[in-house]
């Protein structure tokens, strides 16, 4: 199915392109421009003839920077062949589980889960296995919950930290846990998603899933440089883990589309010698979104009924809003799930929300703050002003 992110994005995008002043939060996308620093090495490997095909798996420059990000930032060991380079961390994961997915093997999927998982898993032949998880435990997977839901068809258990959408940080104790029961199972493996890595607020801090005892062997690791880096056009993203899966990821990515662009590679080397973890480029962009989540955190915490997790890392707000659900408004229909929540608020406030239903939680919507405060302080005046219209003003 197509994903419902898009589709409010894009029927945002035609409200805006008929004139209509519509504010999008539906997007996961810096508002920051793309450093100047890696903007410069993009524009001087066109300047230089660096226009033709890179090896397929990525060059030995950006693959050399990568791994030694990886040893340096979090402590896992890789040669340069055990990492693949893609167009964007997506391109990343779905060859990770084409290559690891038999059909009829399980992906075990915490939900709210990014929207593309299950659809990434029913493209390998797999079936998505989603285990739920509360607002009142941060949306963070309940081990005995994992421990009881697994069966011999298990083969790949994905866990996303920093979490799109729910900002949630798997602490390391936690994360042990589930290690441990990775562990007993022999043929169960782990896809970490460490896409939003560098956008954490302290003091939470990021824990690598191959980094921990035993897991190395266990653990395929996908990162990329659109979201910290504000690259996303740039289309970079990096799988690694153990050589005979990686290799079958090298294979897929071979038929499938090759290398990654030779102008975007250039100017990933350049995101990745900032210094650690993007350096103070990318601390001063952390600052701004910390900024901007604490707004939203005030803000909504003071609407009766809304229920809150803070957000611990990258720029996702994820809301529950079911106090609204069961409302008739005139020539709107019944506000009956986050889809129509979202529908309505883009038809009367003109904001552009994502439900929560695409996510595997429909109690929910997600609210991206990749946004500037100004943005943000003018998007939640409408959105508050139209949830009023669903309640008396006094439980606002």
């Amino acid at each position: 199915m197509p994903s419902k992110t898009l589709a409010i994005i894009d029927r945002a995008r035609a409200l805006v392109e008929e004139g209509v002043p519509v504010i999008s939060l539906a997007a996961g996308e810096s508002d920051f421009d793309t450093p100047s620093e890696i903007a410069e090495a993009g524009i001087n490997a066109i300047s230089e003839g660096y226009t033709r095909y890179t090896p397929n798996v990525g060059t030995i420059e950006l693959r050399n920077a990568i791994r030694r990000k990886l040893e340096e930032e979090n402590e896992i060991s890789y040669t340069p062949d055990q990492i693949v380079v893609s167009n964007g961390a997506k391109q990343s994961i779905l060859q990770g589980v084409m290559a690891v997915c038999s059909p009829g093997d399980e992906v075990i999927i915490p939900a709210p889960f990014w929207v593309s998982y299950p659809e990434i898993a029913r493209l390998a032949d797999a079936t998505p296995v989603i285990l739920p998880t509360r607002v009142s435990n941060d949306f963070l997977l309940d081990p005995m919950l994992l421990e009881a839901s697994l069966t011999e068809k298990s083969r790949l258990l994905i866990i996303c930290s920093p979490s799109n959408p729910t900002g949630s940080v798997y602490p390391k104790e936690l994360l042990q846990e589930i290690s441990r029961i990775v562990e007993k199972h022999p043929k169960l493996l782990v896809l970490s998603d460490e896409t939003y890595e560098h956008i954490i607020y302290a003091p939470s801090t990021h824990t690598s899933f191959a980094s921990l005892p035993g897991m190395w062997e266990r653990t395929l690791t996908v990162n990329g440089l659109s979201k910290a880096f504000a690259m996303t056009g740039w289309r970079i993203g990096y799988i690694s883990g153990p050589l005979h899966f990686i290799s079958a990821c090298a294979k897929i990515q071979s038929q499938f589309t090759s290398g990654a662009s030779s102008i975007a590679q250039k100017a990933g080397v350049a995101a990745l010698n900032l210094g650690h973890a993007g350096g103070e480029t990318v601390a001063n962009m952390v600052q701004a979104y910390r900024e901007r989540r604490d707004f939203l955190v005030k803000s909504f915490g003071e609407i009766d009924g809304v229920k809150i997790s803070i957000p611990q890392g990258a720029f996702h707000f994820f809301i529950d809003v079911s106090c609204f659900y069961g409302v008739e408004v005139d020539s709107f229909g019944t506000i009956d799930g986050s889809e129509a929540l979202c529908r309505y608020l883009l038809d009367k406030a003109r904001v552009a929300l994502v439900p929560g239903e695409a996510f595997g939680d429909d109690n929910c919507i997600r609210i991206s703050y990749a946004a500037s405060l100004d943005t943000l302080h003018d998007g939640f005046a409408r959105i508050k002003k139209a949830l009023m219209l669903l309640r008396p003003a006094a439980s606002i």
